[in-house]
């Protein structure tokens, strides 16, 4: 415990808001750095973090289910927090059956709205445990037909790649889309006329608002959402942790244990 840190919190089960911001502006995210980034620690048995990103939880979870919360959930919350979802919309999530994905369709359902996913068909059985509407395939030859009637206002996507524009034509005019990563590849292709004669909205999420991490406590506190762990491996064990990630035959969070 450093100065001046109520000795109380000692053997308080915690989670990590990671985002390290600037004591004197919390908002502005141009100083913020991210744990095990910006500042060493993330696969470390010990370390350290500032008192206020570590924030008290009441909960019969697991120390591996919780830490499935702390970066997948908070990223995936402050997608759609950036995009504004509502119980009036329909969302798009391709890359359903991954850590951030997955976490989409749950968080999205709390708040309401109608999910489909999107994930490879061996995974399906994994990604309906989360609650979506309906569940398509990774990558649908044609998006629009297997969408039968359903109007999608929103997309919030980690993928990326080459099938990014079917993601794009299929949003509803004044449609938003949502972003937090590119695991099938960074460079896109995109008609501007499609952007602005359509009034889409882009919004880029990374560093995320403050109170998300408090808000997703409350959740897991309330049971409004489950933990989506495929695996657990430990410490020593990182290199095949590591690969297995990469290899993503997983549906999930993979969590390295001390």
């Amino acid at each position: 415990m450093g100065e001046g840190i109520d000795a109380a919190c000692i053997g308080e089960r915690v989670i990590t808001d990671n985002w390290l911001r600037d004591p004197a502006e919390p908002e502005n995210i141009n100083k913020t750095g991210y744990f095990g980034s910006e500042r060493d620690g993330g696969f470390a048995e010990y370390t350290t973090i500032p008192a206020r990103n570590a924030i008290a939880i009441r909960s019969e979870l697991t120390d591996a289910e919780l830490a499935t919360f702390s970066c997948s959930y908070s990223t995936a919350e402050g997608m759609l927090s950036r995009a504004n979802v509502t119980s009036g919309d329909t969302v798009l999530v391709p890359g359903a059956s991954g850590g951030v994905g997955g976490a989409l369709v749950q968080l999205a359902k709390r708040r309401g709205a109608r999910v489909i996913a999107m994930a490879s068909e061996a995974k399906h059985d994994e990604v309906a445990r989360l609650g979506p509407d309906l569940i398509l395939p990774r990558a649908p030859a044609d998006l629009r037909r297997s969408l039968r009637a359903e109007t999608i206002t929103v997309v919030a996507d980690v993928v990326g790649g080459p099938y990014w524009p079917k993601l794009i034509d299929i949003l509803e005019r004044g449609g938003r889309y949502t972003c937090s990563g590119a695991i099938a590849g960074p460079m896109v292709e995109l008609d501007l006329r499609r952007f602005y004669l359509r009034d889409l909205t882009f919004t880029g999420s990374t560093v995320i608002d403050p109170a998300v991490t408090r808000r997703l406590v409350r959740y897991i506190e309330a049971g409004d959402i489950t933990p989506n762990l495929a695996a657990t491996y430990p410490l020593e064990e990182l290199r095949e942790a590591q690969a297995a990630f990469i290899a993503k035959t997983h549906s999930g969070n993979i969590v390295v244990t001390p």
